[in-house]
């Protein structure tokens, strides 16, 4: 089986709110799946606050898998910047307030993953271009994707992502199709880990 490079940006049953999220994507599940070298999980900020943290980042960790979290909007940044995350998945919407959520995130020195930008409506002008770009499977099709990533080609780099909440989303097919017509060269964020498998 031919494994993608990377994948960052992965859902879990931890991300209780998120109705496209299904019982089945547990830690051990994505974990055996094995469908990436890179991989890490990056559940929504909002359901790892307090106790269950350490939960998360226990199993997250068990399994060999990069921590990460996806922060909605600045004024959650500011309080995931308090936790042990190894990189962060941020909604940069078109507001000052966001992209100085971006800044937030990036005085870290951890990576930040600017996650579906064009359906964020996010303007790549304002954003901070030490932040990688997402190419997200979910969303990448939808809009006018040439239009929006052309100019800023040669300003940011880039990570495709899959944006998975089930099994059968673990994949990058169209974010890697759209990555290849622009001539995008995928930044891998990280060594591989070894893994836990669960077989």
């Amino acid at each position: 089986m031919n494994k993608l490079p990377q994948d960052l940006h992965i859902h879990s049953v931890y991300s209780v709110g998120d109705g496209a999220v299904v019982p089945q994507m547990t830690i051990e599940f994505i974990a055996s799946l094995e469908h990436a070298e890179v991989r890490g999980v990056s559940d929504h900020f909002e359901y790892l606050r307090g106790e269950i943290f350490d939960s998360y980042a226990r199993e997250v960790q068990t399994y060999g898998l990069y921590l990460g979290c996806e922060v909605n909007d600045s004024e959650d940044a500011r309080e995931a910047i308090e936790y042990p995350f190894d990189y962060y998945i941020y909604h940069c919407r078109d507001r000052v307030s966001e992209y100085r959520g971006a800044e937030l995130l990036l005085s870290t020195g951890k990576p930040v993953i600017v996650s579906h930008p064009m359906a964020m409506g996010a303007d790549p002008a304002k954003v901070p271009t030490d932040c990688f770009l997402e190419i997200n499977n979910r969303y990448i099709w939808r809009d006018d994707y040439r239009a929006y990533f052309s100019p800023w080609l040669a300003t940011f780099r880039f990570v495709l992502g899959s944006d998975a909440h089930q099994p059968n989303w673990l994949n990058q097919t169209v974010a890697r199709k759209v990555a290849c017509e622009l001539g995008i060269l995928e930044s891998i964020l990280f060594p591989v880990i070894e893994s836990v498998g669960a077989c």
